[in-house]
């Protein structure tokens, strides 16, 4: 039997009501006065406190936005979650319901709507979304539950704007929740649910001109100077952002431009000497190194199979196509291999791979995956590119270290550098070598130049073309892949700029352009902070890019 509903809210002085209609489902029943009270209001509280506990003295009126301090949300409803989605459509079943959507969340800074997410329809459990009228979520919590509040929070906070509006001084924010169905492209949103707000204070930040200034080159960089200009107001403005800690965790940005030096900035205590650990921007040597041991005959070619390098047979979840992979198949992360650092459940994963003893043995022990076919599904693979390095290793004269440095860094001038080691102490090309920010522009730079350096050809110019072409251009799930490179597009001033880069965790990148003479480095620290690669592009598309193509 439906049950009949209908209540009068009143919130921030605004009256809206949740109109007369037929449940689809029976609603818990709440007589705690707290809630009755509290219908249709949101309130902020500054822990995770049970309802049969909480009071209205627990609802924060203010909170100081700095490290340390927990931020939660409660919701007081008058209804269910599917019976708000049942007056969107009515002739849907709960299930469909439930499949089809969930709370819509907007976010207002000083009364500026910033940022709209439709939740997840996997956030939430079934027993909340149907019977549910309260419930408390995480945004900023120092214990770090698995929580979608704190993800919600993290992609408005740092990717929606809300770090750049809510930034010092005094801020209001608002959040409202809406009821949403997706049916194709198409989004139906329902009326209000809950509304509250929140004064944010943060801490105002003083700089002083030598921190926004644009840093001197200092002597004997091994570059020539670059001439160009460039907007100098806007890269003082980037200075100021990363000095207010609005980009976090970056340590330096250097600029090629026409192949001279043009800018090489420091912050947050590094300096030109400093080798920076740039994680997975290593994988992307693999690659150049393949390239060279093609080229002199170590290898015959990237469309070889592992069966010349090992006797796959010898090693667990044997099966034929195994017998398929290729080294281009590694290359571009579509080996097939039952392998996704993009999937914490994976069994490939990379942190499943860590622990063991012998990463190559993991690598090839690991089922395929007979849903992915090799060479056309992409999917990101860390243990793959061991396997590169592994059979360099193999292969090239005195081992995968020695050959690198006679070929690749030597030639460069490429002199202080460190890897890693894999546990069989063989150099570890699936991250963690670490450089100085004007080397990982040379690298950069010998791709700009196809891989032509003082004159000679270090690197085939037909094995960085291969390099630089995507070979996934209609896959979703990454925005363009190479050999070991990203395919990435910014757009500036209604114009397309198309760069491949070295990418690795902590916002660590080298973008070399295709259609202007630039190489662009920027180190950074924020491992596994989910603003790292996101604050990335927009210091490259709101600051770097704009200021340095504004004379082209």
């Amino acid at each position: 039997m439906k049950a009949y509903f209908w209540c009068m809210i009143t919130i921030l002085g605004l009256s809206f009501s949740v109109t007369a209609q037929h449940n689809i489902t029976t609603p818990e029943i709440n007589t705690n006065p707290l809630y009755q009270k509290n219908i249709g209001k949101l309130v902020f509280l500054s822990k995770s406190i049970p309802s049969e506990q909480l009071t209205e003295s627990d609802f924060l009126e203010s909170f100081q936005n700095s490290d340390g301090n927990d931020l939660y949300l409660g919701v007081f409803m008058g209804n269910s979650l599917v019976n708000f989605l049942h007056t969107i459509s009515p002739n849907l079943t709960v299930a469909e319901l439930v499949q089809s959507g969930n709370f819509q969340f907007s976010f207002y800074a000083d009364d500026k709507l910033l940022y709209t997410e439709n939740l997840n329809t996997g956030a939430g459990t079934l027993q909340s979304k149907t019977k549910g009228t309260t419930f408390q979520i995480p945004l900023i919590s120092k214990s770090g539950e698995d929580s979608w509040g704190r993800f919600l929070w993290s992609r408005f906070f740092f990717n929606g704007g809300g770090e750049e509006a809510l930034f010092s001084g005094e801020h209001k924010l608002t959040i409202e929740i809406r009821p949403y169905l997706k049916s194709g492209t198409t989004i139906k949103t329902g009326a209000l649910i809950a509304q509250g707000s929140l004064i944010v204070t943060a801490p105002i930040v003083s700089l002083s001109e030598n921190q926004i200034a644009i840093q001197k080159i200092a002597p004997k960089s091994d570059w020539p100077l670059a001439t160009a200009t460039y907007d100098t107001t806007t890269i003082r403005l980037l200075n100021q952002k990363i000095q207010e800690k609005r980009f976090k965790d970056i340590t330096s940005i250097v600029v090629i431009q026409n192949g001279k030096l043009a800018l090489e900035e420091y912050f947050n205590g590094s300096d030109r000497n400093t080798l920076h650990n740039t994680r997975s921007v290593g994988k992307s040597f693999a690659s150049t190194l393949m390239g060279m041991a093609i080229r002199d005959g170590y290898i015959k070619n990237e469309n070889q199979t592992l069966n010349p390098f090992y006797k796959l047979k010898d090693f667990a979840h044997y099966s034929i196509s195994k017998n398929n992979v290729t080294l281009k198949s590694l290359l571009t992360m579509s080996s097939g291999f039952d392998g996704s650092d993009q999937n914490p459940d994976s069994p490939g994963n990379e942190e499943n791979m860590y622990p063991t003893d012998n990463w190559v043995k993991f690598a090839l022990d690991l089922p395929m995956d007979s849903e992915k076919q090799i060479g056309k599904n992409w999917d990101y693979f860390t243990a793959g590119v061991v396997l590169l390095g592994d059979i360099l290793n193999q292969r090239v004269p005195k081992g995968l270290e020695s050959y690198a440095a006679t070929k690749l860094f030597n030639p460069l001038g490429i002199k202080s550098y460190q890897w890693q080691y894999t546990p069989q102490n063989v150099a570890n090309t699936a991250g963690g070598l670490q450089l100085r920010t004007l080397d990982l522009a040379r690298y950069g730079q010998l791709y700009a130049n196809k891989g032509l350096w003082n004159g000679k050809q270090l690197l085939p110019k037909e094995w960085v073309e291969k390099s630089f072409t995507n070979y996934f251009p209609e896959d979703s799930n990454t925005p363009g892949y190479g050999y070991l490179f990203w395919k990435e597009n910014f757009t500036v001033k209604g114009k397309n700029y198309d760069a491949f880069a070295c990418s690795g965790n902590g916002g660590n990148k080298v973008y070399i352009f295709q259609n202007v003479p630039l190489v662009i480095v920027i180190t950074a620290t924020a491992y596994n902070k989910p603003y790292a690669h996101p604050q990335v592009r927009r210091m490259m598309q709101e600051f770097l890019l704009p200021a340095l193509i504004a004379e082209q």
